[in-house]
């Protein structure tokens, strides 16, 4: 597995202070954060690839530091948002997916090879040349999770991937989530999806307060939130 660091990290935006002194390493292969909106979860995840570049501190990913080497972090690390159509940016579900291999320099039949892959994977295929905003909301999550996957990152964050889909879509993800052989990071507020984690991490307040395996991090987080 990948090593996650974060050291001294702290996150503002304007006068509000959204992390303060996270010291953090993540090697595990199933890694859950929870945390109430607004305690600074989301930004901790969005670091981890350099969708947001900490105020102080550094985040390390295999030793890279991510505001330095934000391209070849990148490539390491794929990242699920919540809502997929912000990243569906191509007009067919197989270019949408294609479009991730565009700075691999495959060739041709290699990249449409892995492609094909992916879809069949994810059940996409027939619906390979499909408009892709037309998709239902679980193909659309599944389709942000192959363009992603098709890129063969090292890491994976997911940031809330089923909280806008209904309780089936949401355990199809968590079922892919299962059988992925790449370390995996993801926030929710779906506690049972973390339960067979490795471990979870608990945000309060921008800071960690919890720390431990699933059963004891999440029994932690149910006392905080009351």
């Amino acid at each position: 597995m990948s090593v996650i660091r974060f050291d001294g990290v702290g996150h503002r935006y304007g006068d509000e202070t959204v992390l303060d002194g996270v010291d953090l390493e993540l090697a595990e292969r199933r890694v859950g954060i929870v945390g109430a909106n607004g305690s600074g979860k989301s930004t901790l995840a969005r670091m981890i690839n350099g969708l947001v570049t900490p105020t102080s501190g550094t985040v390390t990913v295999d030793g890279l530091d991510v505001a330095r080497h934000g391209r070849e972090v990148r490539r390491r690390v794929g990242f699920v948002f919540t809502d997929a159509d912000t990243q569906i940016v191509m007009p067919t579900v197989r270019e949408d997916v294609a479009f991730t291999l565009r700075r691999h320099r495959l060739d041709p039949g290699t990249a449409a090879a892995r492609v094909d892959a992916v879809l069949e994977r994810f059940g996409l295929a027939d619906l390979a040349d499909r408009p892709a905003h037309r998709l239902s909301g679980g193909q659309k999550q599944l389709l942000a999770l192959a363009s992603v996957l098709v890129g063969e990152p090292a890491i994976v964050v997911a940031d809330e991937p089923t909280t806008l889909l209904d309780a089936r879509n949401a355990r199809r993800i968590a079922e892919h989530f299962a059988t992925l052989d790449q370390q995996l990071v993801v926030v929710s507020h779906h506690l049972e999806l973390l339960e067979s984690f490795d471990r979870v991490v608990v945000v309060e307040g921008g800071r960690i307060v919890a720390d431990d395996v699933p059963d004891r991090a999440l029994d932690a987080y149910r006392a905080l939130i009351g």
